[in-house]
């Protein structure tokens, strides 16, 4: 369901804003620094996880506000519409609370109301940066998918900081050792299946795409053998990760990796260009893989995704996302780079911690 109306209070350079949007195109526009972004990082908000910029909680809220922050927003319309709330309390500035229909929820349980999936300029370079980066990116295209991912995640997380501080002790209880890395099984296993599997799906989209504007990408996974001996290996590692006061193994060493198919070569040694098409086509077949496995498409937040693209590859773009339908909130410094979209748009216009109607 689209977002029909947001609420930010407090938020970054907010103090109060409303937002009425229509279903299809949602285009801001302004200056750099006038608060385009966080409004996309608001929206991100309400789904797992510590949004687009993966910034403190306590960094969110309004330098000369209250203290905490809040976001809201309501998906749909009339009977089938849902509220979604998340923020802080001033008492409280790292602790999220999140509420489903004004009943108080888990951030985990926002997935099964809202699939997102974003692409900023710091991602840009994503392909060139560390394994992390690549993990966190793959993560958020599995929940698009699956909501259940963002319970494995956490609860894997959980038992191996756990596991770490019980290593890091003189002489660590071995059955408590034994259950966590049997959570740890159980949990990194059932990541690992749901990686392999939008791999598979994805790869093999991406490969039947006909040559086009946005270059194809391969897709891999490596740094992690979802076949092998899990138990075994964390069992037989614990002096080896005490020493290193870290887990060693197991898919949250997984890697990402992107090759750009027409040419042959690491997307990673690709031009900056290039990987920014590779970034585009794969976000473009993701959400159309989403639309067929839940007959919706993800929301999508393209932070300046205009902004480097020639006339041809924004038509292209801006055609495929029309004809895909759902939701699209594009950010931009001027209006007309996105000129081609038409009438079938919400304009905004952001100014001074305002947004107006454009």
């Amino acid at each position: 369901m689209p977002i029909t109306r947001l609420s930010l209070t407090d938020f970054r350079s907010y103090a109060d804003a409303l937002i009425a949007p229509g279903p299809g195109f949602v285009v801001l526009t302004g200056d750099n620094g006038a608060g385009k972004t966080n409004v996309l990082e608001a929206i991100s908000l309400l789904t797992p996880g510590r949004g687009l910029r993966g910034t403190a909680l306590s960094e969110m809220a309004r330098h000369g506000g209250a203290g905490g922050f809040g976001v809201s927003a309501r998906l749909g319309s009339g009977d089938s519409s849902v509220e979604l709330g998340t923020g802080t309390l001033a008492a409280q500035p790292e602790r999220r609370v999140v509420r489903i229909n004004g009943a108080t929820a888990s951030a985990a349980a926002l997935g099964e109301w809202l699939s997102l999936v974003w692409l900023t300029p710091a991602q840009d370079r994503l392909f060139a940066e560390s394994a992390g980066s690549r993990r966190r990116f793959l993560d958020r295209l599995v929940l698009a998918l699956d909501p259940g991912h963002a319970h494995d995640s956490s609860r894997y997380e959980a038992a191996m900081r756990q596991r770490n501080r019980l290593l890091a002790g003189e002489r660590p209880d071995a059955e408590w050792l034994a259950a966590l890395e049997a959570a740890m099984v159980e949990h990194g296993q059932a990541i690992a299946a749901r990686r392999a599997a939008l791999i598979d799906s994805l790869g093999q989209r991406l490969a039947d795409t006909p040559t086009g504007p946005f270059a194809r990408a391969g897709l891999a996974l490596d740094g992690f053998d979802a076949g092998a001996d899990f138990v075994r290996a964390l069992a037989g590692g614990r002096s080896r990760d005490a020493a290193a006061n870290r887990t060693l193994t197991g898919p949250h060493r997984q890697d990402l990796i992107v090759t750009h198919l027409d040419k042959g070569v690491a997307a990673a040694s690709s031009s900056t260009g290039e990987q920014k098409a590779l970034l585009i086509g794969i976000i473009l077949a993701h959400a159309e893989l989403v639309a067929e496995a839940h007959g919706r498409r993800p929301l999508l937040l393209l932070d300046e995704v205009a902004a480097h693209l020639d006339p041809v590859r924004r038509t292209a773009l801006f055609d495929r996302l029309a004809t895909g339908g759902g939701q699209v909130w594009l950010t931009g410094t001027e209006r007309e780079p996105f000129e081609a979209i038409g009438t079938n748009a919400s304009w905004l216009a952001v100014e001074n911690g305002a947004i107006r109607p454009d």
